[in-house]
């Protein structure tokens, strides 16, 4: 964070400061929520969670070194009180990012928001300092303190927004205005909590709605594949960029291919040239997340030649998402476990069935969380297209959202024997330990509610530890 002196803190949050014996002390290190993370010149936020008081860590942290704590009440050691901390911390933000130089990026979607968000960060980072969203820490408490690691270097700040329901973006841009805008799809996660695909679309249209005019530099980037997206462009007075397949698309790809392992090369087109990307990531779902991060850089200055050097050594920088690890037995563990919907599912069955070309394919999934009365069809869906995909075999982990998973399957088959439920992770690990072969991939994908991850970390110890079926 720029340095603020408690003082200065005091004032921007309207709070008043408490057993500080020098208010012109400053804050030199991060705003952190978490105690073990406090150290010399940071600031302590101190939240009261369900399980969990964050005032009861106050002497810990400044014993650390931190600066002070800020909390809801006085805490013994030097604290600036304040009535809402969550408040606070968004007045903290704002300030610091309008003082800022930086270029504000903000993004959303229902569906590859982390994945896209990692490859705008790489591909801007290339070009300047860049501050981004650690994971998927997109919401009223994680885009704040994502916000305030930025300093006077900082160029580019890019941010993900999440929403569970409408006005959730509008307050996160309240936060931290965006000169950029990106909106990625309108799909069916959080569907349960939305109630439809109209109102997911008009929550994510806040943030085109909070850009500036086009006169003042806003800029809206939307996917000219999706109408309910295409359409966000008249709630906006920013210049409008389209990417996508469309013939409308500013930014698109042609010769979209798979390389052997699976991973997506083509030829970008923007409107300041032509170049080659062949990416590191998995799965033809990441030409659209591509092209959406390559229309931000091209507005931001950076040329095709430099945008496609850019995408083409771009990994992915969040844990358990397309993650790839080849076990030294040969069986492949793709860990894409950390969430779900319909249409990352899909997504990720269309990656295995192209790594898996000749080879065995296994898809481990799990419950797709949040979908309210679509629940049935989606997971139904899911499993058929496992099948049609000609996946060696589907195993379903879970309850009921799991049994659909492999009912869709059965259905789908034609022998019966294409799927399988069970009861839960450890038995899903057991059935993979007896059955893998040399060679097999394995495809590891649920909501993060039910904890998948363990089982892709199972089989990568059993890799390590040489135990596979060898048949």
């Amino acid at each position: 964070m720029i340095a603020l002196s408690l003082a200065e803190i005091a004032e921007v949050v309207g709070g008043q400061t408490h057993d500080i014996p020098d208010p012109s002390v400053q804050v030199t290190g991060p705003v952190v929520r978490d105690s073990r993370e406090a150290g010399p010149g940071s600031l302590f936020v101190a939240f009261v969670g369900e399980r969990v008081d964050g005032h009861d860590y106050a002497a810990a942290v400044v014993e650390a070194g931190a600066a002070a704590v800020l909390a809801s009440r006085p805490v013994g050691v030097p604290a600036i009180v304040v009535e809402d901390v969550q408040a606070a911390l968004g007045a903290l933000a704002r300030h610091v990012v309008g003082r800022l130089g930086a270029t504000l990026v903000a993004l959303t979607g229902s569906a590859g928001k982390t994945s896209t968000k990692d490859l705008i960060a790489q591909v801007l980072g290339s070009k300047a300092p860049t501050v981004f969203t650690p994971g998927s820490l997109n919401n009223e408490i994680g885009l704040p303190l994502t916000a305030l690691t930025a300093t006077e270097e900082t160029k580019f700040l890019v941010l993900e927004m999440g929403a569970r329901g409408i006005g959730h973006i509008r307050y996160l841009t309240g936060l931290t205005p965006p000169r950029v805008g990106l909106v990625l799809n309108v799909g069916s996660a959080h569907i349960g909590e939305f109630g439809g695909r109209e109102q997911i679309a008009e929550a994510k249209g806040e943030l085109v709605e909070a850009l500036p005019p086009a006169e003042e530099g806003g800029t809206a980037i939307l996917n000219a594949d999706d109408p309910f997206v295409r359409a966000m462009a008249s709630r906006t007075k920013a210049k409008v960029i389209l990417f996508g397949e469309s013939d409308e698309a500013d930014v698109s790809a042609e010769n979209v291919r798979l390389t052997d392992s699976g991973q997506p090369s083509f030829r970008l087109h923007t409107p300041s040239g032509a170049s080659d990307v062949t990416m590191r990531l998995y799965g033809e779902h990441h030409v659209s997340n591509a092209l959406a991060a390559a229309a931000v850089a091209h507005e931001l200055g950076m040329s095709a030649d430099e945008i496609a050097r850019a995408l083409s050594e771009a990994g992915s920088l969040s844990r358990w998402r397309m993650e790839v690890t080849e076990r030294p037995d040969g069986v492949t563990v793709v860990n894409d476990a950390y969430n779900a919907n319909p249409e990352s599912m899909k997504a990720a069955l269309r990656a295995l069935a192209a790594m898996g070309k000749g080879r065995r394919t296994w898809a481990v999934l799990g419950k797709m969380a949040e979908l309210g009365d679509e629940a049935l069809a989606e997971h139904d869906a899911v499993g058929r297209l496992a099948v049609r995909l000609n996946v060696s075999k589907l195993v379903a982990v879970g309850g009921r959202e799991a049994a659909w998973l492999q009912l869709g399957a059965y259905n789908e088959g034609s022998w019966g024997e294409e799927s399988v439920h069970v009861s839960d992770a450890q038995a899903a690990v057991d059935l993979l330990r007896s059955e893998l072969r040399p060679g097999d991939v394995v495809l590891v994908k649920a909501s993060r509610s039910v904890g998948l991850e363990s089982v892709a970390q199972a089989l990568l110890e059993t890799g390590a530890e040489g135990e596979v079926a060898a048949r």
